[in-house]
């Protein structure tokens, strides 16, 4: 079983999980909060049918007459006008209100510049309430909404008058009567669910805008953007937008969340088309699909603008083209999947939801559901799953190439490393050597303090090698930089530089001590045990020493080391010789011997 095959299966299990509680949210809200538009009796909370309505000119600010109402035939000729609805509380709450009761009237958000409600009590007495565009006061609420609570009174509210002043489309007006508690609960509850869809579209969109900024894929740029242009969606359609900008309330918002959506789905095609490699996809469905995205996001300018007219012929177009955007979209994840696409196999359990939901709501009417959230807050929670969804996919993904990146720059580092080292000891080459040198070199000249450098070479090596035979001479080798790694430090830097040659540079030392440690390298090489591969034969070295000036380069440095490391061989061997600079021990003492000295010598003679 491959790790595909497992993933699509704990996909569609997950999918199918989500679409029962869906399923299941449906059963739990159709009783509760639906109202048909056929159905005789509603329970307390319904949506509101409007069989009686009246279409007068739009009236002076201060008119509070009401106009005589017709409950026959389908209003006409309102879009200039205003479009006046009467609603009986007593038949859509079931009991009179009383002051225990009072009825509160939702109104959903749409095309219009002000709406106005009268609640007319038994005893005559009417109270009116009024919001326009660009203010609602403290109407509105969550889920798109326009709250109007009738004043509390010992008389019932007989009647409920509502007038719409301009409305574009009369087939876009909702209404909801409930009591004040059914009010506050349904808000509340609303409230909570637009907000932590939000709140997690929000973290979403932040996330997939830094994750395009460090992908830079063509995916990850749509994702943010489709990320982003739900979240506006979805503020403004919430009205929590309003907050920040009370100027856009009623028409405005009905009309930026109409672009908004349409940007969305073209945004959302893009994204799933350029998720999915060219290999794997018919050029031809990719054209279609983002051909459709592109005629969506269009049709959206447009729709956003349209107050009267065709705007119901519009939206039927729009609805038509997102059906055949899905079905194209969908024939891409399906095509893709047969053809082996681990993307496609990925994303199509992000978007089979919310693909479903937007087929949903073109088929089914919702807007009757989910305390007045209708389609609207079905399709915000969709997008929250499929927003978490590719994010977590986008995360696991990026995770998986920092982790291969994270492995090429190891292995790249170990090969330079490797590059840096003599095979058979371990011990740096000259390169290695040459690397470290540089960094001790640069503080010596900026901080000051002594740097040194001994070359060490293997005594009548090759004498072993004829005797013992090349592997014996290599495990020598090896046990002499074995003891030789000894020194090694943050202070003290070991190599070997070929053959039967090392070398150490050291800091913090200079003359007479610089003259002692060489001959303690010398002493300790010396004592190394070899008698399990050479037998009783003793192996030394000689030690060419030189002070490292400020102003020196390693090539500088190493030919004053060989030259007295040649001047320790030709001085008899297993002994330290130090390069003019140093200040060694007079004489030779121990071994030491100052090549100074020694040059001086050879003159005389």
């Amino acid at each position: 079983m491959t790790c595909f095959d497992s993933l699509r299966r704990r996909t569609l299990r997950v999918v199918g999980q989500v679409l029962g509680l869906l399923a299941f949210a449906l059963a739990v809200a159709l009783p509760v909060h639906a109202r048909a538009q056929d159905e005789a009796e509603a329970p307390a909370g319904g949506y509101v049918r409007l069989p009686c309505h009246a279409v007068t000119p739009v009236p002076a600010g201060g008119d509070n007459s009401i106009p005589e109402f017709t409950c026959s035939g389908e209003p006409r000729d309102y879009q200039s006008r205003s479009l006046w609805y009467r609603i009986d509380p007593l038949e859509w709450l079931g009991s009179a209100p009383g002051p225990t009761a009072a009825p509160s009237l939702m109104v959903h958000i749409s095309r219009y510049d002000a709406v106005s409600v009268w609640f007319r009590y038994a005893d005559g007495d009417m109270r009116r309430q009024s919001v326009r565009s660009g203010d609602f006061g403290s109407h509105w609420r969550a889920g798109g909404q326009i709250a109007f609570d009738a004043p509390q009174r010992e008389v019932a509210v007989t009647d409920i008058f509502i007038r719409f002043d301009k409305p574009a489309a009369a087939e876009l007006l909702r209404l909801r009567l409930l009591t004040a508690a059914q009010l506050g609960a349904q808000s509340t509850g609303l409230a909570v669910v637009i907000g932590a869809a939000l709140t997690l579209l929000a973290v979403s969109a932040l996330y997939n805008f830094s994750l395009s900024l460090s992908s830079r894929k063509a995916f990850s740029v749509w994702q943010a953007c489709w990320a982003v242009t739900m979240l506006a969606w979805g503020a403004v359609w919430s009205q929590l937008a309003l907050i920040t900008f009370p100027g856009i309330a009623g028409a405005a918002s009905a009309q930026l969340c109409t672009a908004l959506a349409c940007f969305a789905i073209a945004f959302a095609t893009f994204s799933a088309v350029t998720a999915i490699e060219e290999e794997y996809l018919a050029r031809v469905l990719r054209l279609a699909a983002i051909a459709l995205g592109i005629c969506v996001g269009l049709l959206g300018i447009p729709l956003s603008i349209v107050r009267s007219g065709p705007l119901m012929a519009l939206s039927d177009v729009l609805g038509l083209l997102v059906l055949a955007d899905i079905v194209v979209v969908a024939l891409c994840l399906h095509q893709a999947w047969r053809r082996g696409s681990p993307e496609a196999r990925v994303y199509t359990g992000a978007w089979a939801l919310p693909m479903l939901v937007l087929a949903l709501v073109q088929f089914v009417d919702i807007k009757t559901m989910f305390w007045g959230g209708g389609s609207q807050i079905v399709v915000l929670c969709a997008a929250t799953w499929q927003t978490l969804w590719l994010s977590i996919v986008s995360s696991q993904a990026h995770g998986r190439l920092r982790t291969e990146r994270d492995i090429a720059r190891k292995s790249a580092a170990q090969a330079r490393e490797l590059a840096r080292r003599d095979p058979l000891t371990g011990l740096r080459n000259r390169r290695g050597l040459i690397d470290a040198f540089e960094p001790m070199l640069v503080q010596v000249r900026r901080e000051g303090g002594p740097l040194g450098l001994l070359v060490v070479d293997i005594d009548k090596f090759k004498s072993i090698n004829d005797s013992y035979g090349h592997e014996a001479g290599d495990e020598v080798l090896v046990g002499l930089a074995r003891r030789l790694s000894l020194w090694e430090g943050q202070m003290c830097k070991v190599a070997r530089l070929g053959g039967e040659e090392f070398a150490l540079v050291i800091s913090g030392l200079e003359g007479f001590a610089l003259t002692r440690f060489a001959d303690s390298v010398r002493r300790e090489l010396g004592a190394c045990d070899h008698a399990a591969i050479i037998g009783e034969r003793a192996v030394t070295v000689s030690i060419g020493v030189a002070q490292i000036e400020p102003q020196m380069e390693f090539r500088d440095a190493y030919r004053l080391a060989d030259e007295a490391l040649y001047a320790a061989k030709d001085g008899g061997r297993d002994r330290v010789m130090v390069a003019p600079g140093c200040v060694p021990l007079a004489g030779k003492v121990d071994g030491f011997i100052d090549l100074a000295e020694r040059k001086a010598s050879r003159a005389q003679v």
